[in-house]
């Protein structure tokens, strides 16, 4: 056996490390929404024939929370709240046998949001870390192989509904949103040390999440605030461009914004879905609207383009695709269940809508027509988190439990 197989053999640790650092895989979904934020799961292989039903592998409970657990390599990353503790996990993935624990105190005092004490903000594995931010803020880093606390920071402030938006690793920064509706802002924080590089606070945060853009050889966050689709420097957080997204009436900017090339799309409740390209002239950005359909309305769902069609699910429990290039509306289809919230995964050859009465929609990516392949029941209790889709594997998150469910 080879010196190096031998060493991993001895430290499942170490084999777990150097898995992290290498990066994520093919098939990994180490952060929010996927490899690239995008909702797109990368080798899941869609059966001919769908069967009758899935095939439950284990089922483990982890703890209450919403957030989206991250898989790399073989082992499942959870962060939830059990008593009066947020609680990072590592499971095996095959087996969801855990590997370490660790937790914090972490008081919740609910309002409005009482029913959901847990975890809203999806942790991101990169570079041998587990990045978790809690519902009130408080942004860790962890040793992937060990669970060992690498640093803690407590940010100031969180918006009405506690911490939801999900933070984002890049060139050797944590990017986070913190504060909340009328204080708050973006903030990036060296990986290694969690020592502040930057900050932009001239607006107030909200509930979606940063993701990242390169315009010409400028690498970017894209964040949603609570008035604004803002544009910051990755290295500076220097304000590049910003456009008004302000919430009219009952709303809230919790749909994370959609980067496909140049092309930033977003949507409201009752402010339909937007699109604007990014150019940079010299040193100057400008943000130019393309396209605006005022009848697709998303709330807690951010929608997922496939070729040149956009999917999601309106706020009124309507799945929907528009052309990604015009905003023009193909079809839609009533998808009951959702309230609003609801997540689309593009699986490859179908897609998986998933909201939170545990109904799977398996469809197909069609600009024509709603097709439905399949339907499964996953979830016994509500699932707000997004499936993780790997090969023949769905990973689904309920309330409390972490499930691994099989096509057979």
């Amino acid at each position: 056996m080879p010196r190096a197989h031998k060493l991993l053999r001895r430290s499942p640790a170490l084999g777990l490390a150097l898995a992290v650092l290498a990066g994520p895989a093919h098939g990994d979904w180490p952060q929010w929404r996927g490899p690239n934020r995008d909702g797109r799961a990368a080798d899941f292989q869609a059966p001919k024939t769908w069967p009758k039903e899935l095939t439950q592998k284990w089922k483990v409970t982890v703890g209450d929370g919403v957030a989206t657990p991250a898989l790399v390599g073989d082992k499942l990353f959870a962060f939830t709240r059990e008593g009066g503790a947020e609680v990072a996990r590592c499971l095996e993935a095959a087996t969801g046998k855990e590997v370490w624990i660790e937790k914090y105190d972490a008081a919740f005092k609910g309002g409005a949001d009482s029913g959901f004490p847990g975890p809203r903000a999806s942790p991101a594995v990169a570079q041998g870390k587990v990045v978790t931010l809690g519902v009130n803020g408080t942004l860790s880093a962890l040793d992937a192989a060990t669970g060992k606390k690498v640093w803690r920071v407590e940010t100031k402030g969180i918006p009405r509904f506690h911490t939801s938006s999900s933070p984002v690793v890049a060139d050797g920064l944590v990017v986070a949103q913190f504060g909340g509706e009328s204080g708050g802002g973006v903030a990036a924080y060296e990986l290694a040390s969690g020592k502040e590089q930057w900050q932009w606070t001239n607006e107030g945060t909200a509930y979606a999440s940063p993701v990242l853009m390169t315009v010409g050889d400028t690498k970017t966050v894209v964040a949603e605030t609570s008035a604004s689709i803002i544009g910051l420097d990755l290295k500076t957080g220097q304000l590049l461009w910003k456009t008004a997204f302000a919430v009219t009436g009952r709303g809230y900017n919790s749909s994370t914004p959609v980067v496909e090339g140049n092309t930033v799309i977003f949507s409201g409740a009752n402010r339909g879905t937007r699109a604007f390209t990014v150019e940079k002239k010299g040193d100057t950005f400008e943000a130019k609207e393309t396209w605006a359909n005022k009848d697709q309305s998303v709330l807690y769902n951010t929608p997922v383009v496939r070729g040149k069609s956009l999917f999601g699910l309106t706020a009124s429990d309507a799945l929907f695709c528009v052309s990604a290039e015009t905003g023009k509306t193909a079809w839609t289809e009533p998808l009951t269940g959702g309230r609003g919230y609801g997540n689309i995964v593009d699986a490859g050859a179908v897609l998986l809508a998933l909201p939170p009465n545990g109904q799977l929609t398996v469809f197909e990516p069609s600009d024509k027509e709603y097709k439905k392949v399949a339907n499964y029941k996953v979830g016994t209790s509500a699932t707000y988190a997004y499936p993780i889709a790997t090969g023949n594997r769905i990973y689904v998150k309920d309330k409390d439990s972490i499930t691994l469910w099989t096509v057979e």
